[in-house]
């Protein structure tokens, strides 16, 4: 099969396409045939630095779409020719080639009215938000969020899932990128650049603050987002804990939430691969009623991966990229 290979770590820009013997699943696998697979950053963050568990050539890639080409023993509720999407270990061969394996239990059922490069945009920065805004905020106790990043893919789908459920969302971008996120449900865009973040969330709360905080940007971003919470607040990271000094004991009376999507595969928790399967299935759902977008904004063919991944390097790509095998 053809596979985008990476030589040795740090290499993730000088990767190209090469052919290699295409893998067979093993008990409680699938082998996919791969139509479309999502782009992230946690790609090239990975590759830079390698990981012990992997072996040269390795395939990136976690997001993919495609169809069933073979089941492993114990695998009764998938079959040859079912449409699948699945979010992937890291510490194993990814998606990034023509065929890739997936443990069962992580799958979820694309219908039929749902292309596979949309598909392939989900899981990573979708399955995120999902986890941040719906497993572990008390939604019902809040009204108004504040997203860090909404043209980005975690921000995106979590300014559409918070404003689905209701919410007052307030995120932040860059002034270019305000119309865009308008459109995606969030209430108020603040340019980070221009404005002082701080004061103007206090603005538009009339000085009492958001009642939670979605940050994928950094530790110092999400300890900035302890100052920006009303009381019995909620902050929700998702690229570092903030640093909990920063705020007086027995004043706020706040909650730090951890969202680690890809720590689901190193937990040893069947439950924990369940709950991925179980989000793709919503996720699937409410982009084939039309009630989310994918935040597809580019499909590009495999060998153009590295190019792509340089640029979302650089951290002002909008939306998500998908590369497209068949």
């Amino acid at each position: 099969m053809k596979a985008l290979l990476l030589l040795e770590k740090g290499k993730w820009n000088e990767m190209k396409v090469s052919e290699i013997s295409a893998p067979e699943p093993g008990a409680g696998e699938v082998l996919v045939e791969v139509h479309a697979a999502g782009l992230n950053p946690v790609d090239y963050k990975v590759a830079t630095g390698g990981n012990p568990k992997w072996t040269y050539p390795h395939v990136l890639g976690l997001d993919v779409a495609g169809i069933i080409a073979a089941v492993g023993e114990g695998v009764e509720q998938w079959k040859a020719g079912d449409r699948v999407l699945y979010h992937g270990d890291l510490t194993r061969t990814g998606g990034f080639a023509e065929y890739a394996l997936a443990k069962a239990s992580t799958l979820s059922r694309i219908p039929d009215i749902v292309d596979f490069t949309d598909a392939a945009a989900l899981p990573t920065a979708g399955y995120t938000a999902y986890q941040a805004v719906h497993g572990k905020l008390p939604l019902a106790q809040l009204n108004t969020l504040l997203i860090h990043g909404g043209a980005g893919g975690v921000g995106g789908f979590a300014v559409q899932l918070a404003k689905l459920a209701g919410k007052r969302v307030i995120s932040t971008a860059s002034s270019h990128n305000h119309d865009y996120i308008k459109k995606l449900g969030a209430d108020h865009v603040i340019d980070y650049r221009e404005a002082d973040v701080a004061a103007e969330v206090l603005r538009l709360t009339d000085g009492r603050g958001v009642d939670a905080v979605i940050d994928s940007i950094s530790r110092q971003s999400a300890t900035q987002a302890l100052e920006l919470i009303a009381f019995f607040g909620h902050v929700v990271h998702i690229a570092g804990a903030p640093d909990y000094a920063s705020v007086k004991p027995f004043t706020k009376a706040f909650s730090v939430h951890e969202v680690a999507l890809g720590a689901a595969h190193q937990s040893g928790d069947p439950e924990a691969l369940r709950q991925l399967s179980v989000i793709g299935d919503e996720m699937l759902s409410l982009l084939a009623a039309g009630q989310i977008s994918s935040l597809l904004e580019e499909v590009i063919p495999l060998e153009q991966v590295p190019a792509a991944l340089e640029r979302l390097s650089e951290r002002h790509i909008r939306g998500k990229i998908v590369a497209k095998l068949k």
